[in-house]
């Protein structure tokens, strides 16, 4: 009897681990019992890529594990470069998964004379060869508009929200590091049944940069889960720790999906006092060096595997989440 794949005319699941992704990929590769298949990376002294795959893809259902992380370009390159080496081959399906999508932060023209980065990078994934993308916790959802191509784009709010439902915590208060991350934080704070805050932050002076002026909500003697999308030096969330702190909030959490932790994010996490537990995922791979002593990393291995697993067999995606 066929199966679903074969029935809509692709082969059996190749995954391929990108030099950014190695120890997700290698989850990844065991949550589905697939092993990963094999590839050469050689980069020239002029900086250039040449890939050359180990095995023919004919025919087969490819996946593509690589992030945009640091370094941001050289990262990219190589998943278009692979990307396109892999259409080259006629492999029957492509899908780039990306768990962190870089330049997602320019998303529109908000002032003259500016790129719209985002839809630069799905144009050049489409151009590459990619048939389908899959991709975690985008800054902003309407970059899947820029996409022509099918995708899914998956969250970690479930399991950063089982994981402090299961630490089954009282008197606490779910407070965003600022206002761009409201409606993310109301759905936390509706999962956990507690109160919600919001950290504002304002241009001081003329200084280039933003700072956390004031609490919008009760902190005091409580709590508190300090959430965001990614941290990149850190600089906002120590911020937004320093001013519940000055409002009367006892423990800090920490909660983000990406943890990019460029430096000086690492010493400027460890300096923040009452940090009770840094919560996050392997969405970017954080080497060792990064692992803090009170750090948790939540694997999306499963979550990923998952879904490559039921999109490979035509399977809804929506009800993993009762959607």
């Amino acid at each position: 009897m066929a199966t679903m794949s074969t029935m809509y005319g692709y082969g059996e699941i190749r995954l391929y681990a990108g030099s950014a992704s190695q120890e997700l990929a290698k989850e990844i590769s065991e949550y589905l019992s697939v092993p990963l298949s094999g590839y050469d990376l050689v980069e020239f002294q002029n900086e250039n890529l040449f890939i050359r795959l180990h095995g023919s893809v004919r025919g087969q259902d490819v996946y593509l594990i690589q992030s945009m992380s640091p370094p941001v370009h050289r990262n990219l390159m190589e998943m278009l470069i692979m990307i396109d080496c892999l259409k080259r081959d006629s492999a029957g399906r492509i899908t780039a998964v990306f768990p962190y999508m870089a330049y997602a932060r320019s998303d529109k023209k908000d002032q003259p004379r500016v790129p719209i980065s985002a839809r630069l990078v799905a144009d050049m994934i489409e151009v590459a060869g990619a048939n389908r993308y899959m991709t975690v916790d985008l800054h902003a959802g309407q970059i899947q508009g820029f996409f022509s191509i099918p995708g899914d784009v998956l969250t970690t709010f479930h399991m950063l929200s089982d994981y402090f439902l299961r630490k089954n915590l009282q008197n606490v208060v779910i407070a965003t590091a600022d206002l761009g991350f409201a409606k993310k934080g109301r759905n936390f704070a509706a999962k956990l049944g507690v109160p919600l805050a919001f950290v504002e932050k304002r241009r001081i002076g003329e200084e280039s940069r933003t700072r956390a002026t004031t609490v919008i909500g009760d902190v005091r003697g409580k709590d508190v889960i300090l959430v965001d999308d990614e941290v990149l030096t850190g600089a906002s969330l120590c911020d937004a720790a320093r001013i519940v702190r000055e409002n009367g909030a006892k423990d800090v959490y920490f909660s983000f999906s990406h943890a990019l932790l460029v430096p000086p994010a690492v010493e400027a996490l460890t300096a923040v006092p009452d940090v009770k537990e840094i919560v996050t995922t392997n969405t970017v791979q954080i080497p060792t060096e990064k692992h803090l002593p009170q750090m948790t990393i939540l694997s999306v291995a499963p979550l990923l595997g998952e879904v490559i697993l039921r999109a490979h067999e035509g399977r809804s995606v929506g009800e993993l989440f009762n959607e």
